[in-house]
């Protein structure tokens, strides 16, 4: 069973990946964005992390929604109300129960990602955020590992592709040949919540 600390550790280790991996996302995102998606993220998670220990969530629902709710509030542009909306529907799936299984989360996340989706207007190929999660969330189901795989493959398959959706779908034909920093982050989130769950002896 997953409880909140798990939740909470979840986070914390995403907020470290992001960090890490903030100039990386800067330098993707100045090919086809605004050159800012790794700072907004850095100090999104930075917040998320800040407000967890204040408050201390009491479930694992809890945790996420409030995560998501700070990332709304600190986080520029498009990737704010995107991750905020993905980490609050997911906690919101999950409810009020003080520990959850892998397969509930699993069917959470898929909630949250639909989310996305929806608020976006994108959906698989469209060289964004969805083409790293919508694999993951599927293979989560199979596993954490399964799913920081396919979150990886996810984004690096974006590489390839014409965005058609973001501040990336402006430039047409040059987006082509550039990985998408927002599948990229998330990547990075599904890899934290896979170290995670590996800590705990919970990868496979």
């Amino acid at each position: 069973m997953l409880d909140t600390n798990f939740f909470h550790r979840w986070m914390t280790a995403a907020a470290a990946e992001v960090s890490r991996e903030a100039d990386h996302l800067t330098d993707l995102d100045s090919a086809i964005g605004d050159a800012d998606h790794g700072s907004n993220m850095r100090r999104g998670f930075a917040a998320v992390t800040s407000v967890l220990d204040n408050e201390v969530p009491q479930t694992p629902g809890a945790v996420l929604m409030l995560a998501g709710r700070q990332l709304i509030s600190t986080v520029g542009g498009a990737s704010g109300p995107l991750y905020g909306t993905l980490l609050r529907r997911t906690g919101k799936a999950l409810g009020d129960a003080p520990a959850v299984t892998p397969e509930q989360l699993a069917q959470a996340l898929g909630v949250g990602v639909a989310a996305v989706a929806q608020l976006g207007g994108a959906q698989a190929g469209d060289k964004t955020m969805l083409d790293a999660l919508l694999p993951a969330a599927e293979a989560l189901g199979t596993s954490f590992a399964a799913a920081r795989e396919a979150a990886e493959a996810g984004a690096l398959a974006t590489v390839p592709m014409q965005a058609r959706k973001g501040r990336a779908s402006y430039l047409g034909e040059r987006s082509i040949g550039h990985q998408d920093p927002g599948a990229t982050s998330s990547a990075l989130l599904i890899a934290a919540l896979a170290d995670t769950a590996a800590a705990d002896g919970d990868g496979a």
